[in-house]
């Protein structure tokens, strides 16, 4: 099969339509479908246009005939902002349907979103009472915004993610987002989490192994170093590398966003787009899983 960007939308297309299906309601079918919706906002972030107005100006002749309609970029702000929970169940329903989603092994950390810069848009934004300042220990700066945790399979197959503020303890939120989805951990006894340095607590053990979970994670100097703890750097290695994926080749740091919903949408939209790359790779039998080269250009 011809693996390029056409390709990938028209399965991405015919997969969400398909799950989509229910009954038909009163009045007015919308112009632009749900599936036409999220087929174009993963097409927008595979091709890097952040501007949505330019995207809608160029998608027509970028993908003739391919959505007899397109809204204005109002309208379609507005639709992709609304549609946040649709696209946080597609990015499941992408990632459950490969063989990837039973790996019993997660890596899981949390990345900078950055927001804004100036003094007066952290006090007049929207997003003031969300996002707060934190620092960015790789490159050695602070930033104004908030931080994307991320739990994935060492492929980079999103299982679960959530955006906080700078300041929310990472332990916590890896909790919560255990503790929010039941089924996340059903039938996974043994999961293996592999996380750094910031994830230590005896607390948060003795959560995860009632659960049967287990995590490894690196010692403190002062520590006894836990058995295989050599082995962890390069594993921990590749959650920096799916966090290159999403900063380097789909902008998640330009995402332009300025209000929460809008921002989710945003974060939503880049995290589909690379799961939707991942389920055609494995579908299409492609030696590099996260490989998005084939649908940028």
């Amino acid at each position: 099969m011809t693996t390029d960007i056409n390709t990938l939308l028209t399965a991405l297309y015919v997969k969400i339509d398909d799950w989509l299906v229910r009954p038909r309601r009163a009045g007015r079918p919308p112009k632009l479908s749900d599936a036409e919706l999220l087929t174009i906002a993963v097409a927008q972030a595979l091709l890097g246009i952040r501007s949505e107005a330019r995207w809608l100006r160029l998608l027509p002749a970028h993908l003739p005939g391919a959505f007899p309609y397109l809204p204005s970029q109002s309208g379609y702000n507005k639709r992709l902002r609304g549609a946040l929970p649709l696209l946080k169940q597609v990015i499941r329903l992408l990632a459950a349907d490969t063989d990837l989603w039973h790996d019993d092994v997660w890596v899981t950390d949390s990345t900078p979103v950055e927001c804004g810069r100036s003094r007066p848009t952290a006090k007049r934004s929207d997003l003031a009472g969300w996002a707060g300042y934190g620092y960015c220990s790789s490159h050695s700066r602070f930033f104004w915004g908030l931080r994307l945790h991320l739990i994935c399979t060492p492929s980079g197959l999103p299982i679960a993610w959530t955006l906080a503020t700078p300041k929310t303890d990472e332990r916590h939120i890896l909790t919560a987002a255990l503790e929010d989805d039941p089924a996340l951990l059903s039938g996974r006894h043994g999961q293996l989490i592999i996380a750094d340095k910031g994830y230590v607590s005896a607390e948060l053990d003795r959560w995860l192994t009632d659960r049967g979970i287990r995590l490894l994670r690196p010692s403190y100097r002062n520590r006894t170093p836990h058995p295989g703890e050599h082995l962890l750097k390069p594993i921990r290695q590749l959650i920096e590398s799916v966090n290159d994926t999403l900063k380097g080749q789909l902008d998640l740091e330009l995402h332009g966003g300025r209000s929460i919903e809008g921002v989710g949408a945003r974060i939503a939209q880049r995290l589909l787009a690379m799961t939707a790359a991942i389920w055609h790779n494995r579908a299409t039998g492609q030696p590099l899983t996260r490989s998005l080269i084939a649908y940028d250009h």
